[in-house]
This record gives C-alpha cells, structure tokens and sequence, in this order.
C-alpha cells in the first residue's frame, strides 16, 4: 500500500512502473485490488484465445476474396485497354490472383493435385463434394490456370451474388448462375464447367462422415447428356477438417436455410491441414442411359473416391498431423 506522503515518482520508494499505473487506476476508478482483476481477466483471455483464433480465422478466406476483388478494380484502372485488343483484357489479374491463391494454398494448406492428367482438353462437368467453404475449389482454380491456362467456371449459390464488393471479381472469374442453358452454352464453348450438386446445403449439413447431400438433383447431369460431355468427379481429402460448422446438425438452423436460403450457422477452424484434391476417371458420355441414371453413376463415383481417400469419421488432429509427416503414403 503507498500511503500519502508516499509519491510514485520519489527514489524512496522501489515500485514497479506497472504498480504505479495500477495504484492511480485504483484511485480513479475507487475499486481495490484492481491488480487482482485484470490478472484474473488476462487469464480468461489466454484460456480462451484458442477459442476465439478459431472463430477469426475462417474469416483470412473472406478477407483474401476482397484483397482479389480490390486487385481487379486496381488492375482495371491501371492496365492499358489497348491490351484487350491482344489478348483477354483481364489475363494479367487472372495470372496474379491465381499466383497469390496458389501460394496461400501450398504454404497454408500443403496442397496437392492429382489426376489433372485426367482433364480433357476439350469440354468436361466437374462434380464435386462441398466442404463448408469452397477454399479447395478456389486452389483448383488457381492450378488449373497456371498450369493449364484453363478456366474453370464454377456454379455458385444465388446468394454469393448479393454479396456487396466482389461482381466485378465474379465477373473477371466467369461464375455462372447455374441455369442449364448457361452451363451447356460454356461446355458448348469448350469450357469446364463445376458443380458441387449438394451446394449449401451440403456444405452446411454435411459432418466429418462426408455425407453426400444432393437430394433429387440431376440438373447437371441432364446438361451433361444434352452437351455431350464427360462428367469428372472431385473430392478434396480433409476438405471438412480445414473449417467446421457450429450448429450444423439443428433442425432449426436447417429450418431456417431451407425457408431463407441463407447460410445461419457460424464457422471455425481454417486450420492448416493438409488438402489432397482427387480427380477420378472420367464418365463417358453415353447417349444410352438417362440422367437419373446417370446421376446415380456420378454420385457412386464421388462416393468411392471419399471412401478410397478419407478416413471416415474426419479428424481434425490427424488432418493436421499428415501437414508434418514426412514419406506418409495414403492409399492414393
């Protein structure tokens, strides 16, 4: 205790810059033992900083979309028009945005590609299994243009389209609405063309058993038939331990994106685990099979790559555990 002839700026007295601050903040604010409480607080927030890194880290993907959106516009107002009349105005923006993804996807995630052999080069359907983000997607893109300078025009969910700051970005990156005339226009074209049939709803209700959530949806496959093209299926090994769902498995939150269509649950995690992607054998066009049961023929082709490729339930410890592992062979 520093009594009233006592000063924090006297030689007499052996105090700590920090007690000096403590007692005048007693003083001010009238409550004792203020030491006491803000040691308790800063306890708490250590015991909790896990808690809340988890929370804020899925939100480095959100922040790195509107890093790339931002790019776009700099580039558009930097960048000579005169280059459109050479080349595709907006191949310089690709060619960076997909160095910078890239980069993030090998340092953050260790990630890898297999079967891009598997690509034609002419037109093709890829499916693929929705984790709760499509972080695994966005690599791909970033892959597939700097090693085969592709684009691959994803489907993505009406809303993606309200989100404010990025259409120029989905514009520059050709993301498709998803009506079937679109889809067979582009396959038509030549492009590759990706749908995740489960959506949102997969990504959301999903859980670490990957099951597949497409409901009665075969859209694609009749795009496929009409277009006639082959249909690849993709699976992105620990897709679901790279970021959880809370309150994935309410009725309620289900309730709630069934009636809305609006994702209501939170995310965490964006842990670096290790991502694989997985390109299986392609399914041949067949002029004989309908799309019902050629959608059934793409989901078992799906399902035997998550069962060849993930340990069934996920696990976020051993996901992690495979980043560090050296000469770890899977049964690729």
């Amino acid at each position: 205790m520093i009594h009233q002839n006592e000063s924090c700026g006297t030689e007499q007295i052996s105090i700590s810059y920090l007690s000096c601050i403590l007692y005048i903040l007693e003083e001010w604010t009238g409550v004792e033992r203020l030491g006491e409480y803000l040691s308790y607080l800063i306890y708490l927030t250590w015991l909790f900083m896990p808690l809340l890194l988890g929370f804020l880290l899925p939100a480095v993907i959100l922040l790195l979309i509107y890093i790339s959106a931002i790019i776009v516009h700099i580039y558009k107002r930097k960048t000579d028009i005169k280059e459109g009349y050479l080349n595709d105005f907006w191949d310089g923006a690709r060619q960076m945005l997909a160095t910078m993804w890239y980069a993030h996807a090998r340092i953050w995630n260790g990630y890898e590609v297999h079967g891009l052999e598997k690509l034609p080069n002419g037109p093709a359907l890829i499916i693929f299994y929705h984790g709760a983000t499509p972080i695994d997607f966005f690599y791909l893109v970033a892959i597939i243009l700097l090693k085969k300078k592709r684009i691959l025009h994803i489907v993505a969910d009406h809303f993606v389209f309200s989100i404010p700051g990025i259409q120029l970005l989905i514009n520059v990156f050709r993301v498709l609405h998803g009506t079937q005339e679109e889809c067979r226009k582009v396959l038509e074209n030549g492009g590759l063309v990706v749908i995740s049939p489960g959506g949102v709803r997969e990504a959301l209700f999903s859980d670490e058993n990957y099951t597949i959530m497409w409901k009665n949806r075969k859209g694609f496959a009749q795009v496929a038939t009409e277009a006639k093209v082959p249909i690849i299926p993709m699976f992105t090994r620990n897709i679901r331990e790279n970021i959880r769902i809370v309150g994935g498995q309410i009725k309620l939150l289900r309730s709630i994106y069934e009636y809305f269509r609006l994702p209501p649950v939170l995310l965490y995690g964006n842990f670096p685990v290790k991502l694989k992607t997985y390109l299986g054998d392609p399914i041949p066009y067949d002029p004989n099979i309908t799309a019902e049961e050629l959608t059934e023929k793409a989901k078992d082709a799906l399902q035997c790559l998550i069962d060849k490729h993930q340990k069934i339930p996920g696990n976020v410890w051993r996901a992690l555990m495979e980043r560090i592992t050296t000469g770890k062979q899977d049964n690729e």
